[in-house]
């Protein structure tokens, strides 16, 4: 009763987790910090292959390393905090510390949901205008595409974040979630929040309705070019070309339809977790493990990089059986 008392005093929230009393919290942090570590893993490798090989040096792949850049920031938002719960018994955030996860959060899933969208352009003029491809994704473009994802994801972060975090919240300050994620922080407003909830998922289905425009209508004209092409192997080429990128597509916006698009009635809390882990944990780990596995070009930039690994150490031994 006592620590009762000292919550509601204080501007602290509790974070009850993934699992509300979780029999094995050992196996559950053992499980969640593997796939945060291959997550991190698999998107700095991304990363530094995309920036050390030339062959990469395309606007397909620069678009594709602030992919990983954002999963990488994406995960390490809620991922340690969740672990440190698992372990500790005071699983409390700070207020500010809500706030800044809710912007972080909405600013990177916003950005993501710009940056597939402009990935799907990219797709669309490869396929449909390769000789005007150096001219339409030129640097400049790129570069105007990259910081518009940025600065659009930043602005969905600045809009909800503050309103949010204006809510008077009097009663219980325990938050039915594993990370700050605004409907299970509204839950706890001693205020009726229906009005701001409804602008709220009007706002997010606007900004899903942007990218998701971009993406229909750039993969109708892909469809429609590659069923015009003569050329089996181009076919397999445009095919193989946009796969990976329509895979991601599919899983990250299948988990933000539930989230944003589907009425409250469809959700409950547990739910709602499941969905949340799945484009928080999962989602960045299977992006980079998505191109990579079924990409040529980055599985031959791989190649190098451990076959230049290799001989850097044989030279290495060489050098140090020739001295003695």
């Amino acid at each position: 009763v006592n620590m009762e008392t000292v919550l509601q005093n204080s501007t602290d929230f509790i974070l009850l987790g993934l699992i509300t009393h979780p029999t094995f919290p050992g196996f559950i942090f053992a499980v969640v910090f593997s796939i945060f570590l291959v997550a991190v893993t698999a998107n700095m490798v991304m990363i530094l292959l995309i920036h050390t090989d030339s062959h990469l040096h395309t606007p397909m792949y620069f678009l594709l390393s602030q992919l990983s850049i954002m999963d990488t920031v994406y995960i390490c938002i809620t991922v340690p905090k969740m672990l440190q719960d698992l372990l500790s018994k005071e699983k409390t955030i700070s207020f500010l510390g809500c706030a800044l996860q809710i912007f972080l959060y909405l600013t990177l899933i916003g950005g993501e949901f710009f940056l597939l969208g402009l990935m799907a352009y990219d797709r669309y003029v490869a396929v449909c205008n390769p000789l005007r491809y150096p001219l339409l994704m030129n640097r400049r473009i790129c570069l105007f595409m990259v910081v518009g994802s940025w600065v659009g994801g930043s602005l969905d972060g600045f809009m909800l974040t503050p309103f949010t975090m204006s809510f008077p919240y009097c009663g219980s300050r325990e938050i039915n979630h594993f990370f700050c994620e605004i409907p299970a922080v509204l839950k706890l407003s001693c205020i009726d929040t229906s009005l701001y909830q409804t602008l709220m998922y009007a706002c997010c289905v606007l900004m899903l309705l942007i990218p998701i425009s971009i993406i229909s209508v750039s993969y109708t004209r892909i469809l429609l070019t590659v069923h015009q092409m003569n050329s089996a192997e181009g076919q397999r080429k445009a095919f193989a070309t946009c796969s990976s990128h329509i895979v991601v597509v599919i899983i990250f916006y299948g988990a933000a339809f539930y989230t944003n698009v589907l009425p409250q009635s469809y959700h409950t809390p547990e739910k709602d977790k499941v969905v949340s882990a799945f484009y928080t944990i999962l989602t960045p780990m299977l992006n980079p493990l998505i191109y990579s596995l079924r990409n040529k070009d980055v599985a031959t930039a791989l190649r190098r990089i451990q076959g230049r690994c290799t001989y850097s150490q044989k030279v290495r031994a060489g050098d140090v059986s020739k001295k003695y």
